[in-house]
């Protein structure tokens, strides 16, 4: 099993937990549908504000299973994309998009049932005048992301596990989780244990 499907079996906050907390994209970066999930490997873009060319090149040039991850400083002003262009994105292959930014056309890209997870809709379009780089570090949601890291996302957001950390935070998010499990097994409904549990973190 590959170290991508292996982590197809933790939450995003299990591997933020693993990270301490760490490499999380602002919290308003989120999913257009609370149920969209994502995994992959990312292919970054560094976008002038109001410039979606390379986006454009982006969807061209970016491999099968890929996420886009979008610099787009941020803005909400001008969308990086509609519903027909990211409806191409899903066409080619891409797995999904997550932009410091914003989309366009929120209905008709609900019913593509693609994951975008975005800081917001906004009704106005970008130029196209060409310029911006690919595959490239970039700052996204105020994380540093690098062309391969390993993107996570869910309902509760985003998180990013730079390549040289994978095993190390894969292997800390899967005890994590067993520990919540056990947990959840030991103390849920149990009035007397979930007294004993408050107890114990309460007298440190």
């Amino acid at each position: 099993m590959s170290i991508e499907n292996k982590f197809q079996e933790v939450s995003t906050t299990c591997v933020s937990d693993a990270m301490e907390g760490l490499n999380n994209l602002d919290s308003s970066i989120k999913p257009l549908q609370d149920k969209y999930k994502v995994m992959g490997r990312a292919f970054t873009v560094k976008m002038p504000v109001g410039d979606n060319l390379i986006f454009l090149r982006a969807i061209r040039e970016a491999r099968l299973g890929d996420i886009l991850v979008v610099d787009a400083k941020g803005d909400t002003y001008r969308a990086i994309a509609g519903d027909f262009i990211v409806g191409m994105a899903k066409t080619l292959g891409i797995k999904g998009i997550v932009v410091d930014g914003v989309i366009r056309d929120l209905e008709g890209i609900k019913r593509l049932d693609f994951p975008v997870f975005c800081k917001g809709t906004t009704v106005a379009a970008s130029g196209k005048a060409g310029n911006g780089e690919l595959n490239v570090p970039i700052s996204c949601g105020g994380v540093t992301i690098s062309p391969g890291d390993l993107i996570i996302g869910d309902g509760d957001g985003v998180v990013v596990v730079p390549q040289a950390m994978e095993r190390e935070v894969l292997d800390k998010a899967l005890d994590k989780l067993a520990l919540d499990i056990k947990r959840e097994e030991k103390v849920s409904g149990d009035r007397e244990e979930v007294i004993k549990y408050l107890d114990h973190f309460l007298s440190k």
